[in-house]
């Protein structure tokens, strides 16, 4: 060493110190860079992300790499300083000791900490540029990169572990993807992370949960008399009704109001003209998801269908567009729906609700959580909670809520109010 000047000495250290940086940077920037975001570059042709994607898919070679040059480096810096010690100051122990400490510190600092925090604060900027000289070093030293995974790769199938698993681990769980969902909504507009949080809650709602109770179907008799047909028709907001004889269980099909025109068009309207324009009912049952029925109406080019429980017996009736309208929300319409009043807490903290009102839609515009695995209605949570037929004026507890009994009106309860509780 005292053939070396001592400012070559000290340009050898921190060209070491900053190849381990290097090192610690590049190890970092790579592990923590998104992958995904990662697979959409290289898809879009980025050179440096398709490079980046190559070293990841083997990331014990890579990891085996980076770690073999930084540990040889820090091994030479630390004998670089202890042999620059020892030729200007002798075998002194106390100068040793200093020496080591120097140089351990500055390793830590300079080559550890400070790169690997400017790593994984800009993973993506890093990583794509690094990836160009890390791959020629990665040729380099593919021999010792090999000879050391002998040894590796023996002491992981000795604990049964696959380096394969680690896809595995990038894969998202559906919990997973709704908080990348919610972490992203500052990129994503407001209505468009509303529709994706809805379709992950698609799969766990049922055609029961949108569908139109039956009290509220509009449908038509063929025993009525044909002067009330008529006038029901000629007032009907809906294109097609169905179509039942006695009792709404006897269904004889659905009916294209359209067809109407035509059959008026060629005379009176009868009850054999309407029975010979009636198409095929398509039921539904009960317990089926929503998207699975939403695959259904795709494939059988229907829009419309009856909901039945397992005894056959109509429990309402669902339409394409209540489907839709749970992803995406409700469409503007002139069809009159159901009126539930405005469904908003008062200045009291109290609201009106009709007793036949969707739970997940009370839930939705009032901020509750009410329970959703039993009953569908206001109606049926109450008749559950209370095993019996109420009387007005009763009242119970779920939640944060009080519900009170308004008014109970053949043998089901019309009108509840609901009073939001403060928590203390």
């Amino acid at each position: 060493m005292d053939v070396i000047p001592l400012w070559v000495q000290a340009l050898l250290l921190i060209a070491l110190l900053s190849l381990s940086a290097f090192f610690s940077i590049a190890e970092t920037s790579l592990m923590a860079i998104n992958r995904y975001r990662l697979k959409a570059l290289a898809r879009s042709g980025h050179r440096g992300a398709q490079m980046a994607s190559q070293m990841l898919a083997r990331t014990d070679r890579t990891l085996g790499m980076i770690l073999i040059g930084n540990n040889l480096i820090n091994a030479a810096a630390s004998a670089l300083v202890t042999a620059v010690a020892i030729a200007h100051f002798g075998n002194n122990q106390t100068v040793l000791f200093v020496a080591t400490s120097g140089i351990a510190f500055s390793i830590i600092v300079f080559s550890e900490i400070t790169p690997k925090v400017i790593g994984a604060t800009y993973p993506e900027r890093i990583a794509l540029v690094i990836v160009y000289p890390l791959r020629m070093l990665a040729v380099l030293f593919r021999p010792a990169v090999w000879f050391v995974n002998l040894f590796t790769g023996a002491i992981l199938r000795l604990l049964r572990i696959s380096s394969a698993n680690g896809d595995q681990a990038q894969r998202l769980s559906p919990q997973e993807l709704r908080a990348l969902v919610l972490e992203s909504a500052h990129f994503i507009p407001k209505k468009h992370t509303s529709i994706l949080l809805n379709l992950f809650d698609l799969e766990s709602i049922t055609v029961s949960d949108v569908m139109t109770p039956r009290p509220q179907i509009e449908a038509l008799d063929l025993e009525d008399a044909i002067e009330v047909i008529t006038e029901r028709l000629t007032t009907s907001y809906h294109n097609k009704l169905p179509v039942f004889e006695g009792e709404i269980n006897n269904i004889q099909g659905i009916l294209q109001v359209r067809k109407c025109l035509a059959i008026l068009s060629d005379g009176p309207l009868t009850h054999e003209a309407l029975r010979a324009a009636l198409t095929d009912a398509y039921f539904i049952p009960e317990g089926t998801s929503v998207t699975q029925q939403l695959q259904y109406f795709q494939e059988q080019r229907h829009r419309i269908g009856l909901v039945v429980d397992e005894y056959g017996e109509i429990q309402g009736l669902v339409t394409l567009e209540d489907i839709v309208e749970e992803l995406v929300g409700d469409f503007a319409s002139s069809i009159p729906r159901a009126d539930h009043g405005s469904l908003n807490w008062d200045e009291k903290g109290e609201a009106v609700v009709d007793g036949g009102l969707p739970l997940r839609e009370i839930n939705r515009k009032l901020g509750l959580s009410l329970p959703l695995s039993g009953p569908n209605t206001l109606n049926g949570l109450i008749l559950e909670e209370l095993q019996e037929i109420p009387d007005s004026a009763v009242a119970l507890r779920l939640g944060n809520c009080v519900i009170e009994i308004v008014q109970v009106q053949n043998q089901a309860v019309k009108t509840a109010r609901l009073t939001r509780l403060k928590v203390s």
